[in-house]
This record gives C-alpha cells, sequence and structure tokens, in this order.
C-alpha cells in the first residue's frame, strides 16, 4: 500500500492518529521537501513519529517516482506531505504512477493553507482561483497571475496568492553546465509579493489601463498559518509592501467584496485603522 499522508501546517504533532498510525507501520517513509516546509525541521519529525525519513525532493518525486514506489506492492510505504497531499499536482501524478503499476493507495487528508486561510475572517466560499506569484528575474516578468487576480475581484472574490518557493535550484551557469551545485533556499514574503504587484499597477497604467487593483486595495498577509507564532496583517496593498511578518512561510490575499462580518474580523488585524475604513467599506456588500 502507498500511504499519502497529509502533515498539517504546524509541527510534527500537527498529523492525524490515522497518518501517524500508518506511519508507524510503514517500511519506508519518504518527506516531500520542495512545495512547502513545517516550522519543525526533519529531526524533530522522526523523534516523534518514531521512524527515519526519506527527504524527496522535486528531482525524485518527478523523475524517479519508480524508486520511491518500489516493492510498495508488497510492503506499506508513505510519502509525507505539507499540509494536505493533494496542495499540487505533483501527487496526483504520484498517485497514476501507482494506479499504472497495480498499487494500492490510501490517502490521510489534513488541514493545508487552502482552508487555513479561513483564520483571517474572509469566508472560504467567497474565494476565487487560487494564483501563484513566482520571483521575479532580471529577464523574466510574468503578470498572468496579476490578470486572474483582476478576474476574481471583478467577480466579487477574494484571491489567495501562494508565494514562491525556491529549494535545491540550481543558477541558469551550473544547470547547463550540469554540475549538481545548488542556490540557498528562498522563501518569497508578502513585501516582496506586494512591491511585484505594485509595479504592475504602475506598467497597467503606463498602458493607458485602469488596474481593478490599485495601492489601495484592502489585502491580507498571512505567515506561518497554523505555527503558534501565526501572524496575520490586514490593510491596504501599499501597506503590505513593508508590513513585517517575520520568517516565512507567507500567504498572501487580495479582497473583493467584502460582506460586512468579514469586514469587521480584518479589522482584527488591520495594520492602521484609519487607512483601513477610508478603503475596506468601498467593497462590501
Amino acid at each position: 500500500m502507498l500511504y499519502l499522508v497529509g502533515l498539517g501546517l504546524g509541527d510534527a504533532k500537527d498529523i492525524t492518529v490515522k497518518g501517524l498510525e500508518a506511519v508507524r507501520r510503514c517500511r519506508r517513509v519518504y518527506l516531500e521537501a520542495y512545495t512547502s516546509v513545517l516550522t519543525v525541521g526533519k529531526e524533530a519529525l522522526e523523534e516523534f513519529y518514531g521512524k527515519e525519513l526519506i527527504l524527496a525532493d522535486r528531482e525524485m518525486v518527478e523523475q524517479e517516482a519508480d524508486s520511491l514506489l518500489k516493492d510498495a506492492d508488497v510492503c506499506d510505504v508513505a510519502f509525507l506531505v505539507v499540509g494536505d497531499p493533494f496542495g499540487a499536482t505533483t501527487h496526483s501524478d504520484l498517485v497514476l504512477r501507482a494506479v499504472k503499476l497495480g498499487i494500492p493507495y490510501k490517502v490521510i487528508h489534513n488541514a493545508s493553507i487552502m482552508n487555513a486561510v479561513g483564520c483571517c475572517g474572509l469566508q472560504l466560499y467567497n474565494f476565487g482561483e487560487t494564483v501563484s506569484i513566482v520571483f521575479w528575474t532580471d529577464t523574466w516578468k510574468p503578470e498572468s497571475f496579476f490578470d486572474k487576480i483582476e478576474k476574481n475581484r471583478q467577480n466579487g472574490m477574494h484571491t489567495l496568492c501562494l508565494l514562491d518557493i525556491k529549494v535545491k535550484e540550481q543558477s541558469l551557469e551550473n544547470l547547463m553546465k550540469g554540475r549538481k551545485i545548488y542556490e540557498p533556499p528562498r522563501y518569497m514574503s508578502v513585501n516582496q509579493a506586494a512591491e511585484q504587484l505594485l509595479a504592475i499597477i504602475q506598467n497597467r497604467r503606463l498602458q493607458g489601463e485602469k488596474p481593478e487593483i490599485t495601492e489601495n486595495t484592502i489585502c491580507v498577509g498571512l505567515a506561518r498559518v497554523g505555527a503558534p507564532d501565526e501572524k496575520i496583517a490586514s490593510g491596504t496593498l501599499q501597506e503590505m509592501s513593508t508590513v513585517e511578518l517575520g520568517a516565512p512561510l507567507h500567504s498572501l490575499i487580495v479582497t473583493g467584496t467584502m460582506h460586512p462580518l468579514e469586514l469587521e474580523m480584518l479589522k482584527l488585524f488591520s495594520v492602521d485603522s484609519s487607512s483601513f475604513e477610508n478603503n475596506a467599506c468601498q467593497r462590501t456588500t
């Protein structure tokens, strides 16, 4: 049996009882290590689970999945995912590979950022399409995610923006020369995401457009959701470019039309209540 086990969002103890039981009876246990991170390291998980963990990076999961599934038809193998197992499409691919090989699988779900964002008070059923905001480079500055945020806002929907994670990435030079040298991990902050959105707004105005999202659009910054030091801040997009939320992982929400109850909840986390009052009231029903 292949078990896909969600670990939740905080630390080692966020695994479900059902998930922990599965892990403890498995012969091999892999820890997916590239779509998200917990607030504790591999060693803390190993101590709590009572099992040695094998780190599974993107290369292993996407290119060497057969080694991960080896003998899973005759013994139990677990694949651990921060959050919920189906928070990333890669894990659907793993299931399809297992089915082709005749390996049965079982999914053990857990909390993910997709539902935990409700902690800020915005209603989950008022969210539109989720987007990913990627790190820009000097030569690559995509804006397609902005169009999706605008479309959601035009429809009155909030947008959850998942922020880029760069783990075990190679520089272009090392990639071209085949050198297994990796860059230090990088995690996008709410500040960086807001700065990129502000830059796109300026670009669109220079092109004669009137963006649906402006510097005064109410947004929510979230950091380390589910952890003891979770932090939430609400305010304008401009304020999100300077707010201090600390260590990763961060997420950003661009609000749509808000119910008065949502607005009252967001006020609990306001960076500046006066600017929040002036701008937020324009988008309520």
